[in-house]
């Protein structure tokens, strides 16, 4: 049975309520007529109860039959009559439905509300219609981000609330090769648009600042190119930027001096650095000062070594710290001296108003140069941000724009074993208290602390394979049971499970392309279009 509206398709009925609970969920008799093969789980649905509808995500799909002997002795269906007899009352289709949401007859006074109670049996179930999800999920404004149309309804948009996604960190999973960062790129996209927040993108391959090609080698727009106005590109690598055509608004160098004991710590998984070597670099620093690195890196002997720790360290434990950290030579942005502070240079721009991208170029597939210049500029913006914050509390000075940090291969910052030495874990547990959230992309989401993961607040999350990864992901979260089976089921390309603080309710959706059709939703035209739209504009004037 289906609904219509016109020539429009409307809902289509499902089935009926045989039981269920509040907490385990309900279970759906599907309709004779519909075909099982064609539901798959993660489908958006809705209960018709008797005062309430009900909003749910279907989380299982099985077959049931009323007599236990016709899987004893299954009939003959190769009969089309004898088949069409069984089919739908003796052997039936099965859907176990998770309700989220109820709406009452006060649509307009109340709106969805969480899901306290359950339809009664024979209630009839349909898939949503568009209206019920734009209800639910808000509609294409400026408050709002189109991240993509639940299943089997591309004409209705599913939105994140920015106020709301912005409040908390985010984060991003996914295994490789699942569109993480082509995903990342349109929250990124939607925020600098729309957001009253300012970002800074440590951009490990150079896919966030200038255009750069995909798998398929098409062309992907950067965020500079899209919003040349609103964000800056800072690189690590002038010539790899000058490389691809494009120009940097900074070229990023550190002293040597502002790397700290705790600095160092943060590499202690890449480095290969023990407990007893991360506590050696920061009695260093407390002994020598800010120009400990220089100074030890410089010294040759290990007796120079000892002499320099004050003869209290075991020579063994001095040389293969040393060791380790002459990789840091390797580092052509490491300078003795600088022209310039990077730092006080970022939050110049980020006060301004304007996103900031950092390219590694040549450090790209660098983990060690990645995460040290992640964490040292992490940890230096956030103290300032504090002192800043601080200040505003006492109205000595107005407050720092909220900044979202972005940093992908997230587990190697925020490992159990490397978060204490990091900002990250910090600002993550801070939740917005110094204007300061996190945005994590990430393959392998356990990885993480499970403590800092738990302070995500919005998860968008494309395809896990791994149990420890979908058991890490959906921590804490009502209902992960049922949701596990929907998040090991989905598409490897542009599908996603979305819950959390963003949304109302999980929601499975076929996420938006990043492609010319999105650079004019907008306002960003390629020049082939802006050249049409030209001669139109021509041709009208003089007509």
């Amino acid at each position: 049975m289906q609904e219509t509206n016109g020539s429009t398709p409307g809902p289509q009925r499902l089935g009926i309520v045989t039981q269920g609970s509040l907490t385990k969920g309900i279970d759906v008799k599907l309709d004779g007529d519909v075909s099982i093969e064609e539901i798959a789980v993660g489908r958006f649905v809705t209960i018709q109860g008797a005062s309430r509808r009900f909003f749910g995500v279907i989380t299982d799909v099985t077959l049931a039959h009323t007599d236990d002997r016709l899987a004893q002795n299954p009939p003959d269906v190769s009969d089309p009559f004898i088949a069409q007899v069984v089919s739908g009352t003796a052997a039936y289709g099965q859907l176990h439905v998770t309700p989220y949401l109820m709406l009452g007859a006060d649509v307009e006074g109340q709106g969805p509300l969480p899901a306290k109670t359950v339809p009664p049996h024979f209630a009839l179930v349909r898939t949503s219609d568009p209206e019920e999800v734009q209800l639910i999920f808000g509609d294409k404004d400026e408050r709002h981000i189109w991240i993509g149309s639940p299943l089997d309804m591309e004409e209705a948009p599913v939105c994140l609330d920015i106020e709301k996604l912005t409040e908390r960190s985010v984060g991003v999973f996914g295994k490789t090769g699942t569109g993480k960062s082509f995903l990342t790129r349109i929250v990124l996209a939607e925020i600098v648009q729309k957001a009253k927040v300012v970002s800074l993108i440590f951009d490990m391959h150079s896919e966030y600042g200038w255009s750069h090609r995909s798998e398929s080698k098409t062309e992907v727009k950067g965020l500079k190119q899209l919003f040349p106005a609103k964000v800056a590109v800072f690189t690590l690598d002038e010539a790899h930027t000058r490389g691809k055509g494009a120009s940097a608004d900074y070229v990023v160098q550190i002293p040597f001096d502002e790397v700290t004991g705790a600095d160092i710590g943060s590499l202690a998984g890449v480095l290969g650095l023990n407990e007893t070597q991360v506590q050696l670099a920061e009695r260093l620093e407390r002994k020598l000062g800010n120009r400990w690195l220089m100074t030890f890196l410089a010294t040759d002997s290990t007796e120079d070594m000892t002499g320099l720790a004050g003869g209290a360290e075991h020579e063994q434990t001095l040389s293969a710290l040393h060791r380790k950290l002459q990789k840091l030579h390797a580092f052509d942005f490491l300078k003795e001296k600088t022209p310039d502070d990077t730092v006080r240079r970022i939050i110049e721009y980020l006060d301004r108003g304007t996103h900031v991208v950092l390219e590694f170029g040549k450090y790209r597939n660098n983990l060690p140069a990645y995460i040290l210049v992640a964490n040292l500029l992490t940890r230096r913006i956030h103290e300032k941000y504090v002192e800043r914050t601080e200040a505003a509390l006492g109205r000595k000075g107005a407050e720092p724009n909220h900044l979202i940090i972005a940093i992908e291969e997230a587990h190697k910052f925020l490992s159990p074993q490397v978060a204490p030495h990091t900002a990250f874990a910090t600002i993550a547990r801070e939740l917005r208290k110094y204007n300061v959230t996190l945005l994590v992309i990430d393959q392998r989401p356990s990885g993480i602390d499970r403590e800092v993961l738990s302070q995500v607040g919005s998860k968008i999350t494309c395809l896990l394979e791994d149990e420890q990864d979908i058991e890490a992901v959906l921590a804490g979260q009502s209902g992960a049971r049922e949701l596990r089976a929907v998040l090991a089921k989905l598409e490897t390309k542009q599908q996603a499970l979305i819950f959390g603080h963003a949304v109302p309710m999980p929601v499975v959706v076929r996420t938006r392309t990043y492609d010319k059709e999105f650079y004019a939703s907008l306002g960003v035209l390629d020049d082939a279009e802006r050249k049409a739209r030209a001669k139109k504009d021509a041709e009208e004037l003089f007509r």
